[in-house]
């Protein structure tokens, strides 16, 4: 089945660290040995060969910096102190797609109409088809569909227009706080300039991405915002007993995205999936079930398989150290299909869950053409 994957930080990883994900998971992975990208990323989950080994027909490919303030070291240089910088760092991560794709375009495609979904699409089922991808390794491309994660990147609300035309088709206001909103770790509601935000974005059709905003945030955004609504990464709080974090959906918000058809994509982290583990504990603590069952939670509270996804958020801040035991790499996101049949999916819902809900929800927001 093909999986579409509501959430990568490809580009910061790039810039950061180098990683280049032309190569395979085994090659990165043997590059960075005791490198900076390992002690503090973690080994890479992401490569081409595993692309296509799994699958991964599509990705929402993210833009993020973090503020100055939470900053890990000298080596951190993707964070910002006022917006221009913010804007500076989002444009040049825009700009590392566009390389990956001008000097790769047989492994990868910005998918900014719905001809370019349907071209993609198309082209991997036919594929799927007749080969076998997990044994013909560079079979498709993979379609990148661009988000901005944290909306510091918009200097002035009338670069808008730009970054649409640029190909930015998802936007999440928060990460930490904003100044559009309360965000992880820092609650608040949506400012007076996060309602402009939110106006002008419809006014272009964006998708409005409510992963990292505070609840406040979030449920008033569901109230104002007319365009399609989506958590591209968050896992159920109620499954997460003892947690603090304004980070995870609570079941009120979960119903609220839900009544909006909106999609929620899981993220496969032992820190979103056990309560209380944290980094350096050991991976045997968790176990790939314990994704399965975020998945149905979500399920369960809506009556069907519509609205459920995968948001992993590879090689966000970690990797191979922080995911469940049965998860080597990304290609392993299909070792879900047989779980979800036991827990009494029919391949119909698989489908929908590995990838058809997020090509259903990004085909109402992508335009008819440029």
């Amino acid at each position: 089945m093909l999986i579409v994957d509501g959430h990568e930080d490809m580009a910061w990883n790039i810039i950061a660290f180098g990683r280049d994900y032309t190569l395979s998971v085994e090659e990165i992975r043997s590059k960075e040995i005791n490198s900076l990208a390992t002690l503090h990323n973690d080994d890479t989950m992401l490569g081409w060969h595993e692309y296509q080994r799994g699958q991964i027909a599509l990705i929402f490919a993210t833009l993020f910096a973090s503020p100055m303030r939470y900053r890990d070291g000298e080596w951190d240089k993707q964070c910002y102190a006022d917006t221009g910088q913010a804007e500076r760092l989002y444009r040049a991560q825009f700009e590392a797609y566009e390389r990956l794709v001008d000097e790769h375009n047989e492994k990868f495609r910005l998918i900014t109409t719905k001809g370019d979904l349907l071209n993609l699409i198309d082209g991997w089922k036919a594929v799927t088809d007749q080969e076998n991808p997990r044994t013909n390794p560079g079979a498709c491309p993979v379609g990148l569909a661009l988000l901005m994660e944290g909306a510091e990147g918009i200097q002035r609300l009338e670069d808008l227009e730009d970054w649409w035309a640029k190909g930015i088709r998802i936007i999440g206001p928060a990460w930490s706080g904003t100044r559009f909103c309360g965000g992880t770790g820092e609650p608040g509601p949506l400012t007076s300039e996060g309602y402009e935000l939110l106006e002008q974005m419809a006014e272009l059709g964006f998708g409005l991405d409510l992963s990292h905003m505070d609840e406040q945030a979030a449920l008033q955004a569901l109230d104002f915002y007319p365009g399609q609504i989506l958590a591209s990464h968050g896992n159920p709080l109620a499954l997460l007993r003892g947690s603090d974090s304004n980070r995870h959906l609570s079941d009120r918000l979960i119903q609220g995205i839900l009544e909006r058809n909106g999609v929620i994509g899981i993220v496969p982290y032992n820190v979103f999936l056990k309560a209380g583990w944290k980094h350096g504990d050991r991976r045997e603590e968790v176990h790939i079930q314990q994704v399965v069952a975020h998945i149905d939670y979500v399920c369960q509270i809506t009556g069907d398989a519509l609205h459920a996804g995968i948001g992993s958020d590879f090689d966000g801040g970690f990797g191979l150290q922080s995911v469940p035991v049965g998860i080597d790499s990304i290609a392993d996101l299909q070792k879900l299909a047989p779980l979800l049949v036991e827990k009494g999916f029919s391949n119909t819902d698989i489908a929908a869950i590995l990838g058809e809900n997020w090509i259903t929800l990004l085909q109402r927001i992508l335009p008819s053409n440029r």
